[in-house]
């Protein structure tokens, strides 16, 4: 049987596969009560499509929807044209009459926020698309979030006296506001938020950010030398695989809004897939790992899903940061000069097997596997490679991470996997029906491949080929995944 095959070739052409591969359904509500809805957004950074249009637009909201997204977080900066792509996706979102919603997330590491004024060109934001059909609205109040902000005073003598009287109580009537912004803040001190906060987008939830490689030595005590090598003991690979996906600060915040006043608050968890970062002293100053192995996106999947009583929203994040590496969507519009770990490092295997997620996610049950799929993704080099031109250095943490491929099956009943590595280096495994979880040891100078057989046919087959090579001599750092898939369609 032929199998579909989606790799470093589809940037575009993947996106058109992706959006005609799994539907979920529509309905033709126009409001999301917290009472009867579980919503799932994707984080996207409006900052980064200087030169799309309202068909660009369009394409990532079909994408986006046939992928089983409900809607997209729009972080909107200071920039002027940034406002003329709002309202492009709005009027995108409307010629495709589809249900999905909109909402801002205002970027407050953008946005001046130390005067009234500066308060009332954000209110100007919200009220512009307040009416919009696909605005999200939540029991009949404008959604409205934020990236920061937990110090913005607009001039008065506290942010929280800040967002109150500029921000919160200048938007009534139509434009009034349901508030659920990111405040980087101790959880238990969204007290002195009461009343202004209607919840928090916990953006952090998703990796393990305490996880360094000094904690990570501390916490796995004698094994701590392992995390030189290039894979690790299972002793030392079970420590690590606790935290990722764990729930700790998901309760940590949970707690924090209950102690807030009102009855409708809203929290927001965060699903991401990796994080890689490499900008120079120079410019950003940015260059670090959080662990992303054991599966990550899937495993934060299940975490959600087993306690999605208390979620009331899961964001991605994010559907185009190329910056940090969690992109889900199609590598498009402008980057922020990372081109040199984003471009040939597709992932949209991953927003692929969203739909399949955010559908249990809503419904509290998963469904059954309808389809044969592998999924596969790995960094490009060994994690103590010496790249050759290269003068920022290998990232923060980079010790946590091993040189290891990770897989996910899709199988629709019983089947045998088998993963080559290099010639004559092939795992083979059964699988059965369901969702099942293989990794595999990299080979430096070799690639990766998989098939997946049933009554000795090969109903999948996965070979990236010459776009991926574990290349054990790279010339710059690149921790990032390049990810692909397979389907039996």
């Amino acid at each position: 049987m032929r199998s579909r095959i989606h790799c470093f070739w589809l940037f575009v052409a993947g996106a058109i596969a992706v959006a005609n591969a799994h539907p979920h359904g529509s309905t033709d509500k126009t409001e999301r009560a917290a009472s009867d809805s579980k919503l799932v957004v994707a984080h996207h950074i409006v900052g980064y499509t200087y030169p799309y249009d309202i068909t660009d637009w369009e394409s990532d909201i079909q994408l986006a929807y046939n992928s089983g997204l409900d809607g997209f977080a729009l972080n909107v900066g200071s920039n002027s044209w940034e406002s003329t792509q709002v309202a492009n996706a709005y009027q995108a979102a409307a010629n495709l009459g589809l249900d999905f919603k909109l909402f801002l997330s205002l970027d407050m590491t953008s946005f001046p926020c130390t005067t009234a004024n500066d308060a009332s060109a954000l209110c100007a934001n919200v009220s512009a698309h307040a009416s919009h059909p696909n605005q999200l609205l939540w029991n009949g109040n404008v959604f409205v979030s934020t990236f920061s902000g937990s110090d913005c005073t607009f001039g008065q003598n506290s942010a929280a006296a800040g967002w109150q009287s500029e921000f919160i109580d200048q938007l009534t009537g139509s434009n009034a506001v349901h508030f659920v912004p990111s405040f980087f803040v101790d959880p238990s001190t969204f007290t002195t938020f009461n009343d202004i906060m209607d919840g928090d987008f916990n953006w952090n939830g998703g990796w393990p950010t305490d996880l360094t490689y000094s904690s990570a030595q501390s916490e796995l005590g004698s094994n701590a030398g392992d995390l030189d090598d290039a894979t690790f003991p299972s002793s030392a690979e079970s420590v690590l695989s606790g935290n990722v996906g764990a729930f700790t600060s998901d309760s940590q915040y949970i707690n924090g809004l209950n102690s807030v006043s009102g009855s409708d608050k809203t929290y927001i968890a965060a699903v991401t897939p990796w994080f890689f970062v490499h900008y120079s002293p120079q410019t950003y100053d940015k260059n670090w790992i959080y662990l992303a192995d054991y599966w990550s996106y899937v495993v934060r999947w299940e975490t959600l899903i087993a306690n999605r009583d208390q979620v009331d929203v899961v964001e991605v994040v994010t559907w185009n940061d190329y910056s940090e590496s969690h992109y889900i969507g199609p590598i498009e519009g402008s980057q922020p000069n990372s081109q040199a770990w984003t471009n040939g490092m597709p992932h949209l295997g991953w927003l692929a097997m969203t739909n399949y997620y955010a559908t249990a996610f809503r419904n509290g049950s998963y469904q059954s596997i309808t389809e044969d799929q592998i999924y596969m993704w790995a960094r490009p080099h060994p994690k103590n490679a010496n790249a050759s031109d290269d003068s920022v250095g290998k990232p923060t943490s980079y010790q946590l991470t091993e040189d290891k491929l990770w897989a996910v099956v899709f199988a629709t009943s019983n089947a045998t996997v088998a993963i080559t590595t290099a010639s004559g280096t092939t795992q083979t495994s059964n699988v059965s029906a369901g969702v099942t979880k293989l990794s595999m040891d990299l080979v430096p100078g070799s690639g990766m491949s998989a098939t997946l057989t049933r009554n000795g046919q090969t109903v999948v087959s996965l070979d990236p080929g010459t776009n991926f090579t574990f290349n054990a001599n790279p010339e710059t750092y690149n921790y990032n995944a390049f990810v692909c898939y397979a389907t039996s369609g």
